[in-house]
């Protein structure tokens, strides 16, 4: 699946003092901690000294990553004319058949979490939800079958 490039201001900026955090602080600290490691000699059975290789390798992978995926990333800022509809960034609250309501925001595929029902823009759900309106009924075709939705209000600040 192709990640889109859209991210939200507040996303691209934790991923941001992710980056710098690895970069300035956590790779420093880790690096010191090899070289001590090292510095205690026999380095084949020495679980500091092996552990410590394999956290820098993790983190410079993320640092790879993050430095790459954040040149790629276009912010988008929610626009007065965005208002009544739903697009990137939207708090979206929908209501099933049951009566039961729920939020969710439609965010990049880099910051989308499921315990804040934070939905990516690439997933089902959120692509059926663009561009419609309070008071829209939306099918949404999931494992078990075709689900409706009723939008019930549509916001672009928490």
């Amino acid at each position: 699946m192709v990640r889109s490039h859209y991210i939200t201001r507040e996303g691209y900026l934790a991923l941001d003092r992710e980056l710098k955090y690895l970069w300035k602080e956590e790779r420093p600290k880790v690096t010191q901690a090899v070289s001590e490691a090292a510095a205690m000699g026999d380095r084949s059975e020495n679980a500091e000294y092996i552990y410590g290789k394999k956290r820098l390798r993790e983190i410079d992978r993320r640092v790879r990553f993050l430095s790459k995926r954040l040149d790629v990333l276009t912010i988008v800022d929610p626009s007065p004319m965005q208002e009544g509809k739903i697009f990137f960034g939207a708090w979206v609250t929908l209501e099933d058949e049951d009566g039961n309501e729920k939020v969710y925001r439609i965010v990049g595929a880099d910051e989308f979490n499921p315990k804040k029902n934070w939905i990516s823009i690439d997933s089902p759900v959120a692509r059926s939800l663009i561009g419609h309106k309070v008071d829209d009924e939306i099918a949404v075709m999931t494992p078990n079958g075709r689900v409706y939705y009723t939008v019930i209000a549509i916001r672009y600040s928490e």
